[in-house]
């Protein structure tokens, strides 16, 4: 068998699935969904969890009953919040959190080396977009929120949920310059001694931000509930910034992790189609999309509850609610939680819950991914550039697979020196088909050669390639990364195609290293090869492309060898 012809076919199947995948993901049926209309339902019950044991609560008496559209509310009822990686807005509505931005984020970066050249020739520089990426959103078409509150249990004096209108101390807040934290605190008061103070708590540098719920109860009888944290999310269907190369989408829902069954994802349709039902130790609930992830994390030593509902105009709520808690007379008590919402760096949320790394999907090939990554970080320490990371992981791969590479190049140099002979059977009995596979047969006895001595080999290299594709495209770390000169970021294309053309020379350059097929129209198949390939890696990110630029030249410093040593031998 033609090595490079089974690699081809392989790759091109892969190929094929992707760009299927990418065709179910736009053109394929739809689940039939209500149309987003201008205001959100006036049920505002909706959205709350119903909690075993728990009443549905009338709202407070000062409270607006009728849910507003994020977008119309005041500015007068909306607190800013900022640090040196979050700016952020709080509704007094609940104490909603909205339109977070990621501060060192940019939605697009300059290119400076595009930009100088078209100042030199005379042409404007390109606009780009470099208003930092928003997780959460108020706009109702991409709304986005983190919402939370309290639930009373039956019978208990009513608290405030995400619907109550909060206090406030002041209208901004900013982490200031050697401050390590910040915090945020909202007050409500049902005026018969039951006050609820909701402090949000930020650190210096941090993505995860703390909630604090203290109960102080004056009010002479005791009082009993829990709290709820959820997401409430429209589907992004624009999907931008969700598209990984090769025409295959990044998941973009919720997922949620439990002491059993781990990490598990939970798209839009499962939650349209029932409500989640878990209780579990620890865990946390989350919605993620390409590079980035927002998680409710509630205290890992309690019995949590974890939900979803589909609601009206194509809103969907993933969250949790805590064991309740009875607060007595003349007491208090606190609830707590936490929420990570910023980019999927691995180290950073291993340190903050258990499995919340794992929303950096490598998909089944999980336990490969990982130990790449590992060894890209590692690299990078040292390196400090994540295209020399790159480099690097790839000699390690190629060192890794050194022997069974040596073993499939010297089934390739043993396949071409017995070349001319093929030709000459193949002319011989051009008309005996039967006799002529007898004899290619007994040639390869005689010459002790293997025509499928080189698969075995690729094929267990293959799920490695396809997972370092994964990694390549899933890992934030990489997202606006440069490498050198007028590679400024690793995650899109080379904007002047020089890493794919350079790619196709060396595809070239090793296909001639190869025992060409000996059917005529094969041949003329095969040499169009590079140059079909050339094309589909002119739109691959510049990481990919390096990492398949440098596997090529040391495959063709290894394979040339290896041929030179088998021409010698008699």
């Amino acid at each position: 068998m033609d090595n490079i012809r089974f690699v081809l076919i392989v790759t091109f199947a892969m190929l094929i699935f992707m760009l299927q995948q990418a065709w179910q993901m736009d053109y394929g049926p739809k689940p039939e969904v209500a149309a987003i209309t201008e205001s959100v339902a006036t049920n505002t019950k909706e959205d709350l969890p119903s909690a075993t044991g728990t009443s549905a609560q009338a709202e407070p008496a000062e409270q607006n009953t009728t849910a507003v559209p994020l977008a119309t509310v005041s500015s007068a009822n909306i607190l800013t919040v900022k640090t040196d990686v979050l700016a952020l807005q709080i509704d007094l509505q609940g104490g909603t959190i909205q339109n977070l931005d990621l501060l060192n984020y940019p939605v697009e970066k300059p290119n400076t080396v595009i930009d100088k050249l078209r100042a030199m020739i005379g042409l404007s520089v390109a606009e780009k977009d470099t208003a930092p990426v928003r997780l959460f959103d108020s706009s109702q078409d991409k709304l986005f929120v983190a919402q939370s509150g309290l639930i009373a249990d039956s019978g208990f004096a009513t608290a405030p949920s995400h619907h109550t209108v909060f206090k406030n101390e002041a209208d901004s807040y900013d982490l200031k310059p050697g401050q390590d934290s910040l915090t945020v605190p909202l007050t409500w008061t049902d005026n018969n001694g039951l006050t609820i103070t909701k402090s949000f708590i930020f650190k210096r540098g941090s993505y995860d931000i703390t909630l604090e719920q203290k109960v102080k109860n004056d009010s002479g009888k005791p009082w009993s509930g829990r709290q709820y944290s959820q997401l409430l999310r429209v589907p992004d269907n624009s999907n931008k910034g969700g598209m990984l190369t090769g025409g295959m989408r990044a998941y973009s829902g919720g997922v949620i992790y439990t002491e059993k069954n781990k990490y598990q994802k939970i798209d839009y349709d499962d939650m349209a189609d029932e409500n989640l039902d878990v209780s579990t130790k620890g865990g946390w609930t989350a919605m993620i999309q390409h590079y980035f992830a927002s998680a409710w994390i509630p205290p890992a030593d309690q019995e949590n509850h974890f939900y979803t509902k589909a609601l009206s105009d194509e809103r969907y709520v993933i969250g949790t609610y805590s064991p309740s808690v009875t607060v007595n007379a003349n007491s208090d008590a606190q609830f707590v939680a936490q929420l990570f919402a910023g980019p999927k760096i691995q180290p950073m949320m291993e340190k903050i819950a258990p499995g919340l790394e794992l929303t950096v999907d490598y998909s089944f090939l999980t336990f490969i991914g990982k130990p790449i990554y590992w060894l890209l970080n590692q690299i990078h320490n040292v390196a400090g550039n994540w295209g020399i990371a790159i480099i690097g992981v790839t000699l390690c791969i190629k060192l890794l697979f050194f022997p069974l590479s040596q073993s499939s190049y010297r089934s390739m140099a043993k396949m071409r020196k017995i070349q001319p002979r093929l030709k000459e059977l193949q002319e011989r009995f051009a008309d005996d088909r039967p006799r002529f596979n007898t004899e290619m047969m007994a040639l390869y006895r005689k010459e002790k050669v293997n025509p499928l001595g080189g698969c075995l080999p690729i094929l267990i290299q293959i799920p490695v390639f396809m997972c370092l594709y994964w990694v390549l495209s899933e890992t934030v770390e990489f997202r606006q990364a440069p490498f050198m000169l007028w590679i400024q970021d690793l995650s899109i294309q080379d904007p002047f195609y020089v890493l794919p053309v350079i790619m196709g020379i060396t595809m070239k350059i090793q296909q001639s290293l190869n025992p060409a097929p000996i059917d005529p129209i094969q041949a003329k198949v095969m040499k169009m090869f590079p140059i079909v390939f050339t094309v589909f890696f002119l739109f691959f990110p510049a990481g990919l492309v390096l990492y398949w630029v440098v596997n090529n030249t040391l495959s063709i410093i290894q394979q040339s060898y290896i041929t030179k040593q088998i021409a010698k031998m008699p």
